[in-house]
């Protein structure tokens, strides 16, 4: 099974990317191909988190285990995509850099059957460039529903957040 994300860094431009991968792919694999596309080195610490609907951090899965406790941490290269990513779980952080903190969000948006000659991963669409430095962080998971008021009063567009089938997410699928 194919693996459909879309990657969007925590800025306030739209800056985001369009990623096919195997379901037999490791987080590891995920993790190279987000670095990538989005122009990053990929030489420095990063972590997934699980997430739910509210984007709340949940249970991290590490590049590596940099633990001293006995307990073993969950990491990338021993992580199937196919393991963390399904129709209820649909949402990931991911941090890159925790010196400087890049923060993307991933939502899992479809899983297809492989097209025959087709290559993966694969990078489907590209939107935005990555900015020189890492964006302040915006992001607050969990923020109040007064909070979100406030910032919805700020934030006018044409979308009907309920009529999802006229949003048109599937036009930036090649």
């Amino acid at each position: 099974m194919i693996y459909r994300f879309r990657a969007i860094l925590d800025a306030e431009e739209d800056i985001f990317r369009d990623l096919e991968i195997s379901g037999d792919a490791t987080l590891e694999d995920l993790h190279d191909v987000i670095s990538q596309s989005f122009g990053l080195e990929g030489q420095e610490m990063a972590s997934f988190y699980l997430s739910n609907e509210e984007w709340h951090q949940g249970e991290e899965i590490s590049l590596f285990d940099m633990s001293e406790s006995s307990k073993p941490v969950r990491t990338m290269q021993d992580t199937l995509i196919k393991d963390v990513a399904s129709k209820e779980q649909t949402r990931f952080i991911y941090l890159y850099d925790f010196l400087n903190m890049w923060t993307f969000l991933v939502e899992l948006a479809d899983m297809v059957e492989p097209e025959p000659g087709a290559s993966y991963p694969n990078l489907m669409f590209a939107h935005g460039t990555l900015p020189p430095l890492a964006p302040e962080r915006g992001f607050q998971a969990g923020e109040s529903l007064e909070e979100e008021d406030d910032l919805d009063a700020d934030f006018n567009d044409d979308y009907d957040i309920e009529d999802l089938d006229n949003l048109d997410f599937d036009e930036n699928w090649n």
